[in-house]
């Protein structure tokens, strides 16, 4: 499935690497490739659609950018405004990289289904619609969940 979604993966990791410091090691490509070979241990799975293999792989390409600001000791270095990363709105708040990842580490314990939201709409770009395909849910729910999870990160972060 590499193939037919390489490109989309390298938007996801050129969005991953707009809030990364300036003179960062890794490129968005090397980022997809990393994820990707992550993907190829980890995952036996057949993908039954695009949406559900690039929400996997935006899920792996935070984890290697947390594990790589771990490895650098970059968290402080590293700000992401939280309502870019919730929204796409105007920055208001910077936190760490690794704030925003203990953050959905929290909800994902409190409701795994909207750290999954959060993960698949931030970082993996999908719309409500591709979202509610992948969950096997309605977009409605989506759109209920994605409302509460935002709130809640946001007053998690801020």
């Amino acid at each position: 499935m590499l193939p037919l979604v390489y490109d989309e993966l390298r938007l996801v990791a050129a969005r991953y690497m707009s809030h990364e410091r300036q003179g960062h090691t890794l490129q968005p490509t090397a980022l997809v490739h990393e994820a990707f070979l992550q993907l190829q241990k980890q995952y036996a799975v057949d993908f039954t659609n695009r949406a559900q293999f690039v929400g996997v792989a935006a899920r792996l390409m935070r984890r290697v950018l947390l594990h790589h600001a771990e490895k650098r000791g970059a968290e402080k270095r590293t700000p992401l405004s939280v309502d870019t990363a919730l929204d796409g709105l105007q920055a208001q708040t910077a936190v760490p990289f690794s704030d925003l990842h203990e953050a959905l580490e929290r909800l994902a314990e409190l409701d795994p289904e909207q750290a999954q939201i959060v993960e698949l709409r931030c970082f993996g770009g999908l719309t409500i619609e591709e979202t509610a395909a992948v969950m096997e849910v309605s977009p409605t729910t989506v759109k209920r969940e994605w409302q509460v999870a935002r709130l809640w990160l946001k007053r998690e972060l801020e």
